[in-house]
């Protein structure tokens, strides 16, 4: 083994003291700035938590909450066309002196009158059938209702499977912390042993100063992830309406929690039945069918009930000055001659679009078709992935722990005791990744079946 002379020796420890220096002014110019953050409050948050607290403050959630109520109010308008039409009017005004021609335009002759007139009158119209129009009306507005609320539960399964990806990021941050922390802790005490075997001459300073590089490298990725976990937490902290300096500690249950599975054409069958968006769109064709229903009713005659009473002063034929009181009952009928040929292609146009959101509704039934097998798979893969890497996790600790001891032998250099070391960290954190997986391609699945 060489040995550098004394001149190496001082120049090298010269340099590492310098870069030890720089190193660590670098990482108090850093880490000293986050020390007041890490003395924020923690929360524990559990899945159950997070989608309430997700449903409740979410902005696009809150719309569709909005466009729900004014879906009801449409039907509740719709249905008030049933109700008659009631009119109340009031007239009163100067009386011109009136002319009366006795013979052709000569003989003019200006009969006394009031000077004031007044007119009272009450109209009543109720529907009794116009062709469809109304219930037509009224099936439209229940199924633009029915359609809100099914984009509403679209559209909650939606940000529900984007908090649950954001929730999961915390599962790896977290395990990642505390790999780093075990690393350094190793790294610490594989550096004192170091310095020791150096002292006795058994290794070259090189080792020292790769073994100092490394424990640096370790402190500089736990501080990046400390302020990844602290970014990460923020972002559920303002989605979920809390304090945005809470950090957030997830439910580590969740991980080990057992998932059932069925076949693929069952969950296909399933979704079917319970997507949203499925039967959003089954919603949608029987709008389209509403629609065509209201166009060929503009082509059906209307029929109204109609009463109507009018107290009028002076009597229009006399001009006596004395109050006049008349009313009416009778049924009107309407058949518009026009629509005929107006109508028609409007008709035809309705029938067009319905065929147009049927073909959309196949499509999107065959999508669906995709998205459950794609999900059914990839969680089948997720858990044979966990499998696998479980395997690779003990692996990989046994693989460190002979390079170790090899090491501490003198059997093997320090830079195959580092890639033993790093290939161990390399694995749990695939392990913990791959278990989050697990948990994000269920409720994925869960997803696409309209169960989320």
């Amino acid at each position: 083994m060489r040995l550098e002379t004394e001149g190496d020796l001082r120049d090298m420890h010269t340099m590492r003291r310098t870069y030890i220096a720089w190193l660590a002014a670098l990482l108090s110019a850093i880490v000293l700035p986050g020390a007041h953050a890490q003395q924020t409050d923690s929360l524990y948050l559990t899945l159950e938590q997070l989608f309430e607290l997700g449903m409740e403050h979410d902005l696009r959630l809150a719309a569709d909450r909005l466009d729900e109520r004014i879906c009801d109010e449409r039907a509740r308008t719709a249905r008030a066309r049933r109700l008659p039409d009631i009119d109340v009017g009031l007239n009163g005004g100067y009386v011109g002196q009136p002319v009366v021609f006795e013979r052709g335009l000569s003989g003019a002759t200006r009969p006394e009158s009031p000077d004031w007139s007044q007119n009272y009158t009450l109209n009543l119209s109720q529907p009794l059938y116009h062709g469809g129009r109304i219930r037509t009306a009224i099936g439209q507005a229940d199924l633009e209702r029915e359609a809100a609320r099914l984009r509403t539960e679209t559209d909650a399964s939606d940000i529900k499977l984007a908090l649950l990806d954001q929730y999961l990021r915390l599962f790896s941050l977290y395990k990642q912390r505390v790999v780093l922390r075990r690393n350094i802790s190793e790294s610490e005490r594989r550096l004192k042993d170091i310095r020791q075997m150096k002292e006795e001459g058994l290794i070259t300073n090189n080792d020292v100063l790769r073994s100092e590089m490394q424990l640096t490298n370790d402190r500089l990725s736990l501080l990046e992830t400390e302020n990844d976990l602290r970014l990460a937490s923020q972002e559920l902290d303002v989605q979920l309406g809390l304090d945005e300096g809470l950090l957030l500690c997830p439910d580590t249950s969740l991980l080990e929690r057992a998932f059932g599975l069925l076949t693929c054409d069952e969950y296909i069958a399933l979704a079917y039945e319970g997507d949203p968006d499925m039967r959003l769109r089954a919603k949608r064709t029987e709008l389209a069918r509403k629609g065509a229903e209201a166009a060929r009713a503009e082509l059906r005659p209307s029929l109204s009930l109609y009463a109507a009473n009018t107290l009028a002063r002076p009597v229009s034929r006399t001009l006596a000055d004395m109050y006049n009181n008349a009313w009416n009952v009778g049924l009107s009928v309407s058949y518009p001659l026009s629509a005929l040929y107006r109508e028609r292609h409007r008709v035809n146009e309705a029938r067009q679009h319905v065929r147009l959101e049927q073909n959309a509704e196949e499509q999107h039934r065959q999508q669906l078709r995709n998205n459950v097998r794609n999900a059914y798979l990839k969680h089948y893969e997720a858990r044979e992935r966990v499998k696998a890497l479980e395997l690779s996790v003990r692996q990989a600790e046994e693989n460190y722990r002979i390079m170790r001891n090899r090491y501490l032998g003198q059997l093997a250099i320090l830079t195959d005791l580092l890639d033993a070391d790093n290939l161990r960290l390399d694995a749990e954190l695939r392990l913990t990744t791959a278990r989050t997986q697990v948990v994000y391609t269920y409720y994925r699945l869960q997803r696409a079946i309209g169960r989320l």
